[in-house]
């Protein structure tokens, strides 16, 4: 009796248990994983993707056109572990007919969380604080000394009102936020109603709001989407928090905001390039709290997620339905 070939699976990273237990489960499938919890590089990838059926990637690999050429004909699953799929050229895959699995959803609480979190870290000058303690800055009690932003009555600006920017303004609303606004490709009547949210162009919501948190998706609209323009119609006391990509702000332009006093401060968890240098200018400013891309950096999520990423590859190399699959 002949023995059915099992499929090769290729993963690209040393992921969470709960993911790497599916795979292992998985008697029709050959598993080869990169075992490290660093990238592997371009060449490694293009030598190892050789003859997959699917491949498991994270947003950090570029899967193009010379990883796919490589992969060859018999690719026919990619399930990346991420909500974002900038990383994937999604016009190539589509027109090799390979199915794509993605983790949206999961990550939604624990990234909104993050974005509160690193809202109020920035507003209320946490980082600043602490050093202070630790340099012997702290002398006494002074009424101005480290003064910063609150929510009370504020107005606070999404821009992209999806999964993630709506369960950031459900956890913001609580703080007595007296306005939200939110901008988009196209009003979201339905969803805005529980916040009282009102759709207005970028440019209004830039002028009037308090507080601006940046989660929507990288697109070639939305790419430099934050730029000079857009810093120089914000309120100088305000407070600029980008939890969505890096490549939708033009940091340049965000380091003179800063610098010269046009805005008040900004949170990043994301940048471009990721990891940011060390020696960038970004990080020699007192009022630019820069987080290493940890929105989704709880236990329980991650967990959440590769698995989501495995059951979605595994489905996908037996013909079923994913639990989560890019629509091309």
């Amino acid at each position: 009796m002949r023995l059915a070939r099992l499929m090769k699976v290729f993963v690209t990273r040393r992921i969470p248990p709960e993911g790497r237990a599916a795979l292992a489960q998985a008697a029709d499938c050959e598993v080869e994983e990169w075992d490290s919890d660093e990238p592997i590089p371009s060449k490694e990838l293009e030598h190892r993707v050789v003859g997959a059926h699917g491949l498991l990637c994270l947003l950090s690999d570029r899967v193009d056109k010379g990883i796919l050429d490589a992969a060859g004909a018999n690719l026919k699953v990619i399930s990346t572990l991420s909500v974002g799929v900038d990383h994937l050229a999604l016009d190539e895959i589509k027109k090799r007919g390979i199915r794509v699995g993605y983790t949206p959803d999961v990550l939604t609480d624990a990234t909104a969380e993050l974005a509160v979190s690193l809202l109020l870290t920035t507003c209320r000058r946490l980082p600043e604080a602490m050093e202070e303690v630790k340099n012997g800055g702290w002398t006494s009690w002074k009424p101005l000394w480290m003064c910063g932003y609150g929510l009370t009555q504020s107005t606070v600006g999404i821009v992209g009102l999806g999964r993630i920017g709506q369960a950031i303004a459900r956890r913001l609303n609580p703080f007595g936020v007296q306005r939200f606004l939110y901008t988009g490709r196209q009003p979201k009547p339905q969803e805005a109603a529980e916040f009282q949210a009102e759709f207005v162009p970028i440019d209004q919501l830039a002028a009037e709001s308090d507080f601006i948190v940046v989660a929507c998706s990288l697109t070639p609209a939305t790419k430099g989407l934050c730029n000079r323009d857009f810093f120089q119609k914000m309120k100088k006391t305000a407070v600029f928090v980008n939890i969505s990509r890096g490549d939708v702000v033009n940091q340049d332009d965000l380091y003179q905001a800063l610098a010269s006093g046009q805005i008040a401060a900004a949170g990043l968890d994301v940048t471009s390039p990721e990891p940011l240098p060390t020696n960038h200018p970004l990080l020699t400013l007192k009022n630019c709290v820069i987080l290493p891309h940890i929105g989704s950096a709880t236990y329980r999520t991650r967990n959440t997620m590769s698995l989501l990423a495995a059951n979605n590859l595994l489905a996908g190399l037996r013909g079923q339905p994913m639990p989560s699959e890019l629509k091309l």
